[in-house]
């Protein structure tokens, strides 16, 4: 069974908190493990675990400095959990940082009930800050109506945001308002100010994360290539025909991507879907088929999986400004 150290103390740059002892009755009290996970239900139960002291109910800011022992070999939080990785001691690879990412910093975004372990080493970060807030803490927020946009909260642990020294100074100043607010008396304005503190955190993230796209470009058009010879290949073999058409989910696993990365990454690269960049496929396709002789329209409309010659006719009369019974006079 792996061990991990665990850091507590609940304080960043500008302020201080008091660490806690962890006793027996107190770790089995939250501890509910099944299968070697440690399911941690609340906040609350967080900072039991991990020897910090509960702020606020609904939100809690830990550093993890490696001073405590989690036996399970993963962790599940049941609501939103940011980590910031410091110091990783094998370069994050177990994060997906490669060479040409920045290293000063790692984070990793979770989503309620998502099952983590850093490495099988280590169930947490040996150095690092835990940001996790429940759902009910966005309630009658602006983030509660937008959290889902934050597509980065369902990527893969080795899709991680590898962050810049400048990046990683924007992020810890967050951290610490945070941190700072977590310390004031909690009042009728505490959620509004956290949530909002968080969403700020949370845009910021989102574009280090398109910068991190630019920085992967070579390496993202590769990862395109490959999709477009894949969907070519789908194409051509006659799959469409039978109203089977490529899912992003499916395109993702022959990526070795998570599919909301991989929709991301499509979108950035592109500006396109995946089903509008099928659809540029597919009108590229029936072009080079309809120049073939004694192809019809319906046999094209028949292999690219149009409902009928009529759909097919209508679209790429569109989109071409010819019917496709004239395309072949027309190129010549």
């Amino acid at each position: 069974m792996n061990k991990t150290n665990i850091g507590r103390q609940i304080s960043n740059a500008g302020y201080h908190g008091r660490i806690c002892l962890l006793t027996f009755a107190v770790e089995n009290q939250c501890r509910m493990k099944h299968n070697d996970v440690l399911d941690i239900k609340t906040v609350c139960e967080c900072n039991r675990c991990l020897g910090c002291e509960t702020l606020h109910p609904q939100a809690t800011l830990i550093r993890l400095n490696g001073k405590e022992t989690v036996v399970e070999e993963s962790v599940k939080f049941e609501f939103y959990a940011i980590l910031l990785i410091e110091n990783c001691v094998d370069n994050c690879r177990c994060c997906g940082r490669r060479y040409y990412d920045f290293a000063h910093a790692t984070m990793v975004f979770l989503t309620p009930g998502e099952i983590f372990c850093m490495n099988r080493d280590n169930t947490l970060p040996d150095c690092g800050l835990l940001l996790a807030f429940h759902p009910d803490l966005l309630w009658r927020t602006t983030l509660n109506r937008h959290i889902n946009d934050y597509t980065f909260f369902r990527y893969r642990k080795e899709e991680a945001l590898h962050l810049s020294q400048r990046e990683t100074e924007r992020v810890l100043r967050y951290f610490n308002d945070i941190g700072e607010e977590l310390h004031h008396a909690i009042d009728s304005h505490s959620s509004i100010l956290i949530s909002r503190l968080i969403e700020l955190l949370l845009d910021y993230c989102t574009r280090f994360y398109e910068r991190q796209f630019i920085t992967r470009e070579d390496k993202n058009k590769e990862l395109l290539s490959r999709l477009e010879r894949r969907l070519d290949d789908y194409i051509a073999s006659g799959r469409l025909a039978g109203g089977h058409f490529p899912t992003a989910a499916e395109c993702a696993a022959t990526l070795d991507l998570s599919e909301a990365y991989f929709c991301d990454l499509l979108r950035f690269e592109t500006g396109r879907t995946l089903t509008e960049l099928l659809h540029v496929k597919r009108l590229e396709a029936a072009k080079r088929m309809l120049l073939a002789p004694g192809t019809t329209p319906a046999q094209v409309a028949r292999h690219l999986g149009f409902a009928n010659v009529m759909q097919f006719s209508f679209i790429f009369k569109k989109l071409t400004g010819v019917a496709p019974a004239g395309y072949r006079f027309a190129r010549n």
